[in-house]
């Protein structure tokens, strides 16, 4: 640890003498009110000074910035191309809460250099995940095998003072859909090392009536992260239901009730805003749009608009 201290603190005078460090993450220095992120992958046909101009003009208080393959920095890159695009955010007077990863656990590609530039740079937080269950054996012994995995990454993240925050995702075969099978995992590992960024969307798609609830409350101090989307389920042409994402207010989410949940349980950590409805490619992050960029920034600036009056309304 004491290597790290020494290394880091050298690069800490550089990155501060270049304006680079952080402020403290809002989960750490409570603000009086939730400040909002918004993921960069929804941004991708946007680099460097026009990521941050747009995101500024948007209205967002920070980038959840997509440190991974296809996104705004390679992984590979990651020690030189970090630091220069968090510099450029940071001086648009954005925040980044947050990093969006490719690490699945500590063995994956360039997870310690992720870290290492994370932790330079005054940044706690990043999203992990990726298990998948295998149906072809019983599940229960399948998270108990993943707990070894959990705590190798749970030791790195306390080296360079990281918390890792695996986001739930819906569907068939995914370990954190339940989430309750994150508790199982999770439970006994320190929160400040392993936690879960927690999708209302996704979570209201696999328990939309009392599931949704139940895992909220089942997260404890576990719960770190939110991100916030809307969804509903919808008939296709063929009969079969199917799940879809849509514009904030517009869909099954109960919004309120949740976060008045959210009030009540003293949450303070980064909440980003997700696009994930039909918007010209940017829901799905492709570097190309195929309607006009001011259609896209409208409907973000909307439903951005409608999450703050979420918060007000709760009082967060």
């Amino acid at each position: 640890m004491s290597h790290i201290r020494e290394v880091s603190r050298r690069r800490l005078l550089g990155a501060a003498a270049a304006g680079l460090l952080a402020s403290p993450s809002p989960a750490a220095t409570p603000t009086g009110g939730l400040k909002v992120a918004i993921f960069s992958k929804h941004l991708l046909f946007l680099q460097g000074g026009a990521l941050a101009k747009e995101a500024a003009e948007i209205g967002v208080d920070g980038i959840d910035l997509a440190v991974r393959k296809g996104g705004h920095v390679e992984p590979s890159r990651v020690a030189q191309d970090l630091p220069k695009l968090a510099g450029i955010i940071r001086g648009h007077g954005l925040e980044v809460p947050m990093l969006t990863t490719d690490i699945v656990d500590a063995d994956s590609p360039h997870a310690e250099e992720v870290l290492r530039a994370m932790h330079e740079l005054g940044i706690r937080y990043y999203r992990w995940g990726g298990f998948k269950y295998d149906y072809s054996k019983p599940l229960a012994p399948q998270l108990e095998a993943l707990k070894p995995r959990v705590a190798k990454l749970a030791q790195l993240n306390k080296t360079f003072e990281a918390t890792a925050m695996y986001h739930t995702h819906s569907g068939v075969g995914v370990v954190g859909a339940p989430i309750w099978d994150l508790h199982i995992i999770l439970k006994d590992f320190d929160p400040t090392a392993v936690a879960v960024n927690y999708d209302i969307g996704h979570a209201t798609i696999e328990g939309g009536f009392g599931g949704w609830v139940d895992s909220f409350h089942i997260l404890g101090p576990h719960l770190r992260g939110i991100a916030v989307k809307d969804c509903m389920w919808e008939k296709g042409a063929n009969g079969k239901w199917k799940s879809e994402f849509v514009p904030l207010g517009k869909g099954m989410v109960r919004f309120p009730e949740f976060f008045d949940m959210v009030k009540r349980s003293g949450f303070n950590g980064p909440l980003q805003i997700h696009f994930e409805y039909p918007l010209g490619g940017a829901n799905d992050g492709k570097a190309k749009l195929t309607i006009p960029e001011d259609k896209v920034y409208a409907a973000m600036k909307s439903d951005l608009g409608q999450l703050r009056s979420y918060l007000k309304e709760a009082r967060l």
